[in-house]
């Protein structure tokens, strides 16, 4: 009693995964008949975009009002100020969001939606130019736009024709075709977007260095060629490091001592504990630059032909600091 009964489904011939490949192939194929279609009214959209003073508001109710609020977001992060309005709200005092120079963007599948038809004569009048995306251009909201973006589709693919399915794919596709081109012509670089996204982790991996990342000289494991094993292992104890960089009094790298040096040293010498710095060295190893961005460093590190946790960092031919893989993988550029 109380128990779950599961039945069997032969996945090969499963009618929902049927139906499922159906939807998504509906979908595809809406979006292909889409870029199909595109014209001179997509140009013109981002023309208008471009030459907008202020900003772009992208306006919306159901589901269609998650869409602009995802292309707002989209808009913002690619280098054009925009902020989602939400349409029921606008006729209740949230039009003071929109000012003369401003760009709405209003969506609507049917073009009929009534709290997106009123604010036309309100967005004229504030002195700021509409763009709506519809599957109805000649509706009431697409004579009232200055500008309309066609995202007609032949059917929803819910069975039963009536969720907004296929119909909210074309309008996400196609506002992000309008963000991407718009982008492409500001010009948006990838350093542009690293500066809108310094928290995440692709603005890290486009903006964080090693200079960001490393552990500066003197606060690293550094001894001189005529340090002991003793001293070096001392040397790493305490800055808690696999590695020790060796240097001379202008604080030049001559070498670096891993723990695996020390180990295979160990095993291969009577008094191990005795032998010098400059003898458990490895005099010629890889360096990096600080300036190197932190992914690259990472990237260093996974194409190293052994596993290694530290790097030296040189710059101007003196010892700048150590990179440490822990501390690289903590920063959060992955």
């Amino acid at each position: 009693m109380g128990g779950v009964v599961v039945r069997e489904v032969d996945l090969g011939g499963s009618l929902s995964l049927e139906v499922g490949r159906g939807a998504l192939r509906q979908e595809a194929a809406a979006i292909l008949a889409l870029a199909d279609k595109l014209g001179a009214e997509f140009e013109a959209a981002i023309d208008m975009i471009l030459a907008c003073p202020g900003r772009v508001i992208t306006c919306g109710v159901g589901k269609s009002g998650h869409i602009a609020r995802k292309t707002a977001g989209t808009l913002s992060s690619t280098g054009t100020p925009s902020l989602f309005l939400h349409a029921a709200e606008a006729v209740h005092g949230d039009l003071g969001m929109v000012t003369a120079g401003d760009v709405v963007i209003l969506y609507s599948h049917s073009g009929e939606t009534d709290e997106v038809v009123r604010l036309f004569p309100s967005i004229r009048a504030q002195g700021a130019k509409s763009i709506l995306v519809t599957g109805r251009p000649g509706s009431s909201a697409g004579r009232e736009a200055d500008l309309c973006l066609n995202t007609f589709v032949e059917e929803e693919a819910c069975p039963n024709n009536l969720a907004p399915t296929t119909s909210t794919t074309a309008m996400l596709a196609l506002s992000d075709a309008l963000a991407v081109a718009t982008m492409d012509r500001r010009g948006f670089s990838k350093d542009d977007f690293a500066r809108f996204h310094p928290s995440g982790a692709l603005g890290k991996r486009l903006l964080l260095t090693v200079r960001d990342v490393m552990r500066a000289y003197p606060d690293i494991a550094h001894v001189s060629a005529s340090a002991t094993a003793t001293d070096v292992i001392r040397s790493m104890t305490q800055a808690a490091v696999g590695a020790a960089c060796v240097v001379d009094g202008e604080v030049r790298l001559l070498g670096l001592v891993s723990e695996s040096d020390l180990r295979k040293h160990l095993l291969s010498h009577e008094n191990p504990l005795a032998s010098l710095a400059s003898e458990l060295m490895n005099s010629d190893p890889t360096t990096i630059e600080p300036d190197l961005l932190a992914i690259e460093a990472f990237e260093v590190f996974q194409n190293f032909p052994v596993k290694i946790g530290e790097l030296p960092v040189v710059e101007d031919g003196k010892v700048a600091g150590l990179l440490v893989l822990k501390d690289l993988l903590r920063s959060g550029i992955l």
